[in-house]
């Protein structure tokens, strides 16, 4: 076993210090990560304050993980010591069933093994990326191209596959209109991306308060939802809506921003149920759905399209020690657009 620091929660109410965790020993077909940034998702709040269930303490948080691989195990053939890589939201899936066959091990029948939060193949709960060292098998890890700077890479591996899935998915492109809910972490990537797919993108945020960045970040229009006449002006505008939000909202509301056969596609998390009145899905065709994040494959390929396209998150790169206050500003909606820790700093 590997004695390495990390930053870590000791309860759901308690704040995140210092401590030093455990990495198993690498096998065969391990690689050794020396992790040089890690995002700060908002899972990573809901996770280690106990808002999806019970926590397992100490919590060790985050699924957004650039660094250069140290070493690899004797059977290793896809990665090499020196190694740009990337470690998202699984390290892990039985590799058998139908699913994880198709290349979808994030819907794995048997559960993936997540990051964090998760039983490991050594048996003991998987501890993510606040940590200067993580040990995966290479099967998980992903390959970093040239053109996009570890930092900025970092909260691809969920922020930007958690969005390029549904716009793959439902078909985002040219001659297709598509709004993002939110301009936060995911929204902004939602934005970028869908920009670069060829479609035309309209922001749907509460205030115009961040209207110029959406315009920057390749917005072709900026709507206030606490605007009531924004509804009725784009009343069945959308072939596809993705709600990047980790909050309730009005889904009927949203769902009549869509034409005939639209989607809206959740793929943020609130922790309390949303509702829905079905004449708002049958009287037009319209669908709601819910997108996860992408399988190995198709994280690869969005980190390749990410380079093809120079594309990667606006940040705001933090020490470790400013963790606490990044949760209560990410809370706030006060970052732009996700902050990634140093893992330099975590010693």
């Amino acid at each position: 076993m590997h004695t390495v620091h990390a930053y870590a929660a000791t309860a759901a109410t308690a704040p995140f210090g210092p401590t030093t965790i455990q990495r198993r020993d690498l096998g065969p077909l391990d690689v050794l990560i020396e992790i040089k940034f890690c995002g700060i998702c908002h899972s990573d709040i809901h996770y280690s304050r106990g808002e999806w269930g019970p926590a397992k303490y100490p919590v060790v948080p985050g699924h957004e993980i650039a660094g250069i691989v140290a070493k690899v195990g004797s059977q290793v053939t896809r990665h090499a010591v020196g190694d740009r890589v990337g470690v998202g939201c699984m390290v892990d899936s039985c590799g058998d069933c139908a699913n994880c066959r198709k290349g979808e091990e994030q819907h794995c029948l048997k559960g993936m093994t997540q990051t964090y939060g998760s039983i490991g193949k050594d048996g003991q709960p998987t501890l993510g990326g606040y940590s200067t060292h993580i040990v995966v098998t290479e099967d998980f890890v992903l390959k970093i191209p040239k053109g996009i700077e570890l930092d900025a890479a970092a909260p691809l591996l969920c922020a930007g596959i958690t969005t390029y899935a549904p716009l793959r998915q439902w078909g985002a492109g040219p001659g297709k209109k598509v709004a993002v809910v939110g301009l936060g972490g995911l929204g902004h990537m939602a934005v970028k991306l869908a920009h670069a797919m060829g479609a035309e993108v309209t922001v749907l945020s509460q205030s115009l308060s961040k209207k110029e960045d959406g315009l920057r970040l390749g917005a072709d229009h900026y709507y206030a939802t606490k605007d009531p006449e924004t509804f009725k002006k784009l009343a069945s505008s959308f072939d596809l809506i993705v709600n990047t939000v980790s909050a309730k909202i009005d889904l009927d509301a949203y769902l009549s921003l869509l034409a005939l056969d639209g989607a809206l596609v959740n793929v943020g998390a609130p922790p309390e149920p949303l509702s829905v009145n079905v004449f708002s899905l049958i009287m037009t065709r319209r669908s709601f759905a819910g997108s996860l994040i992408g399988g190995i494959r198709q994280t690869q390929e969005m980190l390749n399209f990410c380079a093809r396209h120079h594309l990667g998150a606006d940040i705001e790169v933090i020490p470790a020690s400013k963790i606490n206050e990044a949760y209560e500003r990410v809370l706030a909606s006060d970052v732009r657009y996700r902050f990634v820790i140093d893992a330099a700093t975590l010693k």
